[in-house]
C-alpha cells in the first residue's frame, strides 16, 4: 500500500446468475495517490466480474510485476490475472505465460478502442486471453456509487452488470472484444 492511499471498504453482495456464483466479500481497496476514482470502480467491477473465495487485489500501480487482481490456486500456482487499462503485448504474453487465464479490462472509450485495434490481430493467437471493454459513461455512472465506506449489491444477468448502493445504482454491460477458448 503506498504512504498516502486512500483505503475503501466495501461489502459487496455478488450474485451471478450467468456463472451461478453467489456470495458476499468484504473487501478494502487502497486508491494509489495516482489513480483516478474511475479506475478504482473498474477494479471493483472487474472484482465482480471473476468474484471468487480466492481472487485479491494486487499491488497493481505500487508493483508492476504484480497485476491488479490475481486469483491463485491452493498450491500458489496462478490462475487467473487481471490487468486494466492498456497493457503492452509484452506484459499480456508474459501474463499468459505465467497464468492459467488472462482478463485485461479496458474502460477509456477511445483510446481503449485505438489500443485493441492495434492489438487485436497480435493477442487473437492467445488462447488464454479473455478481453473486456467497459463504456466510460457507464463508469462514470459507476463511479458515483463509490463511498469511504460502502455496500453494494452486484447482480449478473444475461451479460449485464447492475451494481446498487444504498442510495442509488448503475447499469453496465461489459463488451466482450475476446473470450478465452
Amino acid at each position: 500500500m503506498a504512504p498516502n492511499s486512500t483505503i475503501y471498504k466495501a461489502e459487496l453482495q455478488v450474485s451471478d446468475m450467468d456463472r451461478q456464483y453467489y456470495a458476499e466479500h468484504n473487501l478494502t481497496l487502497a486508491q494509489h495517490p495516482s489513480e483516478t476514482p474511475q479506475r478504482l470502480m473498474a477494479r471493483l467491477i472487474a472484482f465482480v466480474l471473476f468474484a471468487d473465495e480466492r481472487l485479491e487485489f494486487g499491488r497493481g500501480l505500487s508493483n508492476e510485476e504484480e497485476p491488479d487482481l490475481w486469483q491463485r490456486d491452493y498450491t500458489g500456482d496462478i490462475e487467473r490475472w487481471i490487468d486494466l487499462g492498456q497493457p503492452s503485448e509484452t506484459r499480456i504474453r508474459k501474463a499468459c505465460a505465467r497464468a492459467r487465464h488472462v482478463a485485461v479490462v479496458s474502460y477509456s472509450g477511445g483510446s481503449a478502442a485505438i489500443w485493441w485495434g492495434k492489438q487485436a490481430g497480435t493477442l487473437a493467437r492467445l488462447k488464454n486471453l479473455t478481453v473486456i471493454d467497459l463504456d466510460p459513461d457507464a463508469l462514470d455512472t459507476a463511479t458515483a456509487l463509490l463511498e469511504r465506506g460502502m455496500r453494494l449489491t452486484a447482480l449478473i444477468q444475461d451479460g449485464e452488470l447492475q451494481l446498487m448502493g444504498t442510495q442509488a445504482s448503475a447499469a453496465l454491460v461489459p463488451r466482450v472484444l475476446q473470450a478465452a477458448a
